[in-house]
């Protein structure tokens, strides 16, 4: 069997002998180039496993090569050499097609850590082959046949073959761990752990701890040593999910790990390497974060390489009846499962389903528990409660006394503006959080729920608004 072969392309000697040495021990044929000309003379000629060049040649910069690699339809890898410190030029890279990168001076366990990734990548037939069997509502966690999720799924199976981060964008309940575990299956790193993380459900002060993992006895209670995230899904991916709910000081911290591929447990003097994939999501609009100041634009520069949006249920309803007819098939099991009787297809389409496909589960779950003979009717769905533009609910128990305290905000009619905004907009605010918190008999979780914010937003939020619990 012929050895794979690799083309490495930089104008320092030194180095791309040392290059050369490293991966013909790992069994790779090697061809050399030391100008972007020839580079381009050796690619168009030859058949390669994986391309490796230097950000800065002679006669042009690698940039242009990573860009015609990527657009030349091989489906070859190409990862950059960047100089120490310039992260920038490696996520500039990474958003131009490059595979991976690694930095100078070259570690070569790193380096053989990423050619072995970029090995293990399916090759262009393989990779069709998935990309089809995705493509209709078998074999693909992300399921419907509407031109939004094939292209979605296309998307998916382009984006599987990097390693660059990637920020999945897209409603509460529309399938963005759903994505990122595709991403994962048909990526060369399948075979390796995929961990999910929620971020705003960890708190603040076992941030660190849960992340990088400790060793014994780095503080009270720390009985044995423990991995982190990080090391949980070394070789893998790991996703950050709700990353905006990150507080700042654990962003800097997440931010040089990214940038380092090294984490430092807790009590340790020395960093360990790390391998892992960042995948990223939010429902929320993270650029805004970064103009508000809640999400450091360093990070969000790091995390945001490629960005991948997924589409709420109600732009994509042609695909509910293969929906609705999988999750019945799943709340099932073995048994037969259940159907859905005249008329209901058409109320769940005429439904605007902020939950989406959650929301869609849940409402199907629901009337199943009140279905006959299983067969969903109109009346088993309960979709009575609110939709998207319905105006707010009534206070449930309000507390008179803070109903009282609270007046509601003038209202601005026709062109009218408010004439103070911020003021405004304060009042507004937090009109709907003690809305909310009555309705919920000050449960500030489920508050919290209700307004779609985390827990800490909410909590920050009734500090900064002067909203006090009833005695």
């Amino acid at each position: 069997m012929t050895a794979p072969r690799i083309l490495v392309v930089d104008d320092e000697a030194d180095l791309r002998e040392l290059l050369d040495i490293t991966l013909v021990r790992m069994g790779l044929d090697v061809d050399c180039a030391a100008t972007l000309g020839e580079a381009r003379k050796l690619f168009a000629a030859g058949d390669y496993a994986l391309v490796l060049t230097d950000m800065r040649l002679p006669d042009g910069l690698g940039l242009e090569l990573v860009r015609e690699v990527a657009t030349s339809g091989k489906a070859t890898p190409i990862a950059v050499i960047t100089a120490y410190g310039s992260a920038d030029n490696a996520v500039i890279a990474l958003k131009a097609g490059a595979f991976d990168y690694v930095s100078k001076p070259v570690v070569l366990d790193d380096l053989r850590v990423m050619v072995r990734s970029a090995l293990r990548l399916a090759p262009p037939s393989e990779a069709g082959s998935v990309a089809r069997t995705a493509g209709g509502s078998n074999g693909s966690r992300l399921i419907g046949d509407s031109s939004a999720m094939q292209g979605l799924r296309a998307q998916i199976g382009r984006l599987a073959r990097s390693m660059a981060p990637i920020a999945i964008s897209g409603e509460s309940g529309s399938g963005k761990e759903l994505a990122a575990r595709e991403i994962h299956a048909q990526s060369a790193r399948n075979a390796r752990p995929f961990i999910a993380v929620n971020c705003g459900a960890i708190p603040e002060a076992l941030m660190e701890a849960e992340f990088f993992g400790y060793r014994k006895g780095a503080f009270t209670g720390a009985a044995d040593e423990r991995d982190g995230f990080f090391q949980a899904a070394n070789g893998g991916t790991l996703m950050l999910d709700e990353v905006a709910d990150l507080p700042l000081a654990m962003q800097v911290k997440l931010l040089r790990a990214i940038q380092e591929r090294r984490v430092r447990k807790i009590g340790a003097t020395a960093e360990e390497p790390v391998d892992v994939r960042i995948i990223s999501a939010t429902h929320k609009d993270l650029a805004a974060c970064v103009e508000r100041g809640e999400f450091r634009q360093d990070l969000f520069y790091r995390l945001n390489v490629i960005e991948l949006t997924l589409p709420p249920l109600r732009e994509r309803l042609v695909d509910l009846p293969v929906l609705a007819e999988g999750i019945l098939q799943r709340l099932a099991g073995e048994g037969a499962p259940a159907r859905l009787g005249a008329g209901v297809l058409d109320t769940l389409c005429a439904y605007p389903f902020p939950g989406n496909v959650r929301e869609l589960e849940n409402v199907l779950e629901r009337a199943l528990a009140f279905a006959n003979d299983g067969v969903i009717e109109t009346t088993d769905l309960s979709l009575k409660q609110a939709r998207v533009m319905a105006p707010a609910p009534a206070l449930v128990h309000a507390p008179v006394a803070v109903a009282e305290a609270v007046p509601a905000p003038a209202p601005v009619s026709g062109n009218a503006l408010p004439s103070n905004l911020p003021e405004h907009l304060a009042q507004v605010e937090r009109e709907l959080i003690l809305r909310a918190l009555a309705q919920t008999q000050f449960n500030r979780t489920k508050a919290a729920e209700l307004l779609g914010i985390s827990f800490r937003q909410l909590r920050y939020s009734m500090q900064k608004l002067d909203i006090q619990e009833p005695e």
